[in-house]
């Protein structure tokens, strides 16, 4: 028998699909009926339900022989409070882990895999039935744990939003963004698809395609022959942002000479709004969650004091 922790175990889980269609369609003979009259295969999304169910009652059984425990669901991330000494274990994907990061302020945090037959898992080292001996290990400091550089959005009405990958900031209709953008003591009007500022975390994600289509134009890139994505994704600490303006369209009006580079900390890129409005800014390609961002308003993006910590 495990001897008990003082630490509460926070549990985050998510929706499956399945979930999400029942929800939508009421019973899951109807979300049958939608799935398979659109030619897709239902039996793959009652698999991954079974199994991502079955894992969340694995870590579950584990953890409560030997500690308190909580589960909540993703969508209450926002306004739930942490203890300080609580200890977040994190049922997949890396999506989750994430979005979870964002709203701790150095706890540690678990990424376990539902399905590696389903899920790569970069941020979800461990399987669900292991669970025990790792919380173990972090409750009493046995375990070593990669700190993740995170982005900060500051407004001048006081707004904030941290990012764990990326932040976009432009029209929430994804048509042209209109604003001004200052970097390195220059300022230039800009129309564009939005910018992309990334973290070291988030560089094999949205970043990634963006460099990809980018890397024959972008005269930074070639000049300083600067890392691939590949090898980014393994420097989740470093101390810097990378940006990129998507598309950017050269007129009478609008430049395109400042169209990438770093932000390294205690730096910032500053944005000007110049969007009648749906302008938006939101970060981890969670859209529900966003601010506003239109004529008149400044964002300034910096790394964050606040750093993520995932246990490995």
């Amino acid at each position: 028998m495990k001897k008990s922790i003082e630490n509460r175990i926070i549990i985050v889980r998510r929706s499956t699909r399945l979930d999400e269609l029942v929800a939508r369609f009421n019973t899951i003979g109807q979300a049958k009926f939608y799935v398979e009259h659109l030619g897709s295969n239902f039996l793959d999304y009652e698999e991954e339900h079974h199994k991502y169910y079955e894992s969340l009652s694995t870590v579950k059984n584990e953890i409560s022989a030997f500690a308190k425990m909580q589960v909540i669901d993703r969508s209450f991330l926002p306004n739930f409070i942490f203890d300080k000494d609580d200890i977040i274990v994190v049922v997949g994907q890396d999506g989750i882990v994430a979005n979870t990061l964002k709203y701790l302020n150095g706890q540690s945090l678990i990424g376990v895999n539902p399905d590696r037959k389903r899920y790569d898992g970069v941020l979800l080292p461990f399987d669900p039935p292991n669970i025990a001996e790792v919380v173990l290990d972090v409750a009493h400091e046995k375990r070593e744990f990669k700190t993740v550089t995170m982005g900060k959005v500051q407004l001048q009405n006081g707004q904030s939003l941290l990012a764990v990958n990326d932040f976009f900031i432009g029209q929430k209709t994804h048509t042209s963004a209109r604003y001004s953008i200052h970097y390195n003591g220059n300022t230039e009007n800009q129309s564009s698809s939005g910018i992309i500022v990334s973290t070291g975390l988030g560089a094999s994600g949205w970043m990634k395609s963006v460099l990809a289509g980018a890397r024959g134009i972008t005269k930074e890139i070639s000049k300083r022959k600067t890392e691939t994505p590949n090898k980014q994704v393994n420097h989740w600490s470093n101390d810097w942002l990378t940006f990129s303006v998507r598309e950017p369209f050269p007129s009478q009006t609008t430049g395109t000479e400042i169209v990438f580079g770093k932000i390294p900390v205690g730096t910032m890129l500053t944005i000007r709004s110049h969007m009648g409005e749906n302008g938006v800014i939101f970060s981890d390609g969670i859209e529900k969650d966003y601010l506003e961002f239109n004529s008149g308003m400044e964002a300034k993006i910096y790394v964050a004091d606040l750093m993520g910590k995932i246990i490995v």
